[in-house]
């Protein structure tokens, strides 16, 4: 029975969280376990039906067909506050953005239908977001092995672990430091933490215990990150006692899509053609982040008094800028309305600093680019990862000074961000031989060893291929476990 077993592929069913920002990692890896052994696996993305087009966008650069990762769906519940289709944080108002979040974590709500979908595909391994914490137990009642992926690093996964299990209630002065991580102390105020971590209240605890612990119930842990990057971090999950294994396999968007090389028709490459090496200042807030129309307008008055040339992705369609702004920056600036090709723009050697909201795929990208940073967090663990871009890792500044103002990851508790302050965080951080430039050699080491832990024979390479040969072993010894 196991030698029969074994003559077929090894079937993976993956199970992303219902944001761009994770499933586009998930099939980032799906693509990587495919391409690795193409003989050997058979990777599937499992997503609710609206979420399927996104699965594919992330495919289709790559120049993918359903024969090497495919999309299988399982419905999406009904879900008071959210018309239908209505399924990823990408697409729903700020408003109603916890609505998916804790949809997600419902287990009533969520466990049918990803039942129903591993019983009907009967997969050989089950990697699964940390939200979907049932699918490990489900996965053990199968004989099934299951790995949690998670689709951001080592520091803010950590340090949100750390701050939970010590709890946030002896803050001194509004601020709490993240215990048990090596120098340096990271604070971070009580404003700018993750809303589980800021009320407590989210999940009871049974349930809360079964979230924190299913991790070191599964066969091990994959993370979207590579080693040298963050192996202090890195080493405290299994040293810890968080997992049993734990493999390294980013950045996952490596190796770059072919399509990259054939932007240059695009708006934005053509534009910035036109521009001098490290000159444009490249402004993109990911696909959650929702800016109030005050603060796009202070924005756009600071990049105009920076004097610098910018391309500045605003997610709203609808926004207009303020009277006269249009003509009185002219070709020194470009405005995207909606999405931009990030990767391309990263690439472009035009491209002197990039400000972002900190999302993690983010910071892979910019690191991968050898991009510096001016960092402007929104929502969820983007405090967090801001602290590890400009204090650990040192390839980047916060662009709001201190004192300029509360931030906070509610968006109601967020004070403005004036014009004048970004026009004088840009226009000194692209000043020559300034902290700019210290940035840039920074990130441009570390995205020479990104490149090389992909490569063939480097860590995350490794680590791919270790996790698959651990697979491979898990599923022989639960041969005919599987009802």
């Amino acid at each position: 029975m196991a030698s029969a077993k074994q003559s077929k592929k090894l079937r993976i069913l993956l199970f992303p969280f219902f944001a761009t920002s994770h499933i586009g990692p998930f099939t980032n890896l799906a693509f990587h376990l495919a391409a690795a052994r193409p003989d050997v696996v058979e990777a599937t993305m499992a997503v609710t039906p609206a979420n399927a087009s996104v699965v594919q966008s992330v495919l289709a650069p790559r120049g993918l067909s359903r024969s090497m990762v495919e999309v299988a769906t399982y419905p999406f519940p009904v879900v008071d506050g959210l018309p239908p289709g209505v399924e990823n944080l990408s697409t729903v108002t700020a408003a109603d953005a916890w609505r998916i979040d804790a949809a997600a974590m419902n287990e009533m709500l969520m466990r049918p239908g990803q039942e129903s979908l591993i019983r009907e595909r009967s997969p050989d391994v089950l990697i699964t977001d940390i939200h979907f914490f049932w699918n490990v137990d489900f996965a053990a009642d199968l004989g099934v092995p299951c790995i949690t992926f998670h689709a951001i690093g080592s520091f803010p996964v950590l340090a949100m672990l750390h701050l939970m299990l010590a709890g946030v209630h002896d803050a001194t002065d509004g601020v709490v430091t993240v215990p048990g991580f090596p120098s340096p102390d990271i604070r971070v105020p009580i404003t700018e933490l993750p809303e589980f971590l800021r009320n407590q209240q989210i999940i009871d605890g049974a349930t809360n215990d079964r979230f924190k612990s299913a991790p070191n119930r599964c066969l091990g842990l994959a993370v979207n990150t590579f080693f040298d990057l963050e192996h202090g971090y890195c080493e405290m999950y299994v040293h810890d006692g968080y997992v049993k294994r734990a493999y390294f396999v980013g950045p996952l968007s490596l190796p770059l899509p072919q399509a990259t090389a054939s932007t240059g028709s695009s708006q934005c490459i053509d534009w910035l053609d036109t521009k001098p090496a490290q000159s444009v200042v490249f402004l993109c807030f990911g696909s959650l982040a929702h800016v109030s129309e005050a603060q796009l307008r202070e924005l756009a008055l600071g990049l105009e008094a920076s004097g610098k040339p910018f391309l500045w992705v605003v997610r709203s369609r609808a926004w207009a800028p303020p009277e006269g702004w249009e003509e009185r920056v002219g070709d020194r600036g470009m405005v995207v309305a909606g999405w931009a090709p990030q990767t391309a723009i990263l690439a472009h050697p035009a491209v002197g600093v990039f400000v972002t909201h900190c999302g993690w795929n983010s910071i892979l990208e910019t690191i991968v680019a050898g991009v510096p940073v001016l960092t402007w967090p929104m929502v969820f663990e983007q405090f967090i990862t801001e602290r590890f871009a400009t204090e650990v890792l040192e390839i980047g500044e916060r662009l709001s000074p201190d004192g300029a103002g509360v931030r906070s990851t509610r968006y109601e508790e967020n004070e403005l961000i004036p014009a004048v302050a970004v026009a004088r965080a840009v226009a000194r951080f692209m000043e020559p031989q300034g902290a700019g430039d210290a940035a840039r050699s920074r990130v441009k080491e570390l995205s020479a060893k990104a490149h090389a832990a992909m490569e063939e024979g480097g860590s995350s390479h490794r680590d791919l291929h270790r996790l698959i040969d651990a697979l491979m072993d898990a599923r022989a010894a639960a041969a005919g476990t599987i009802p």
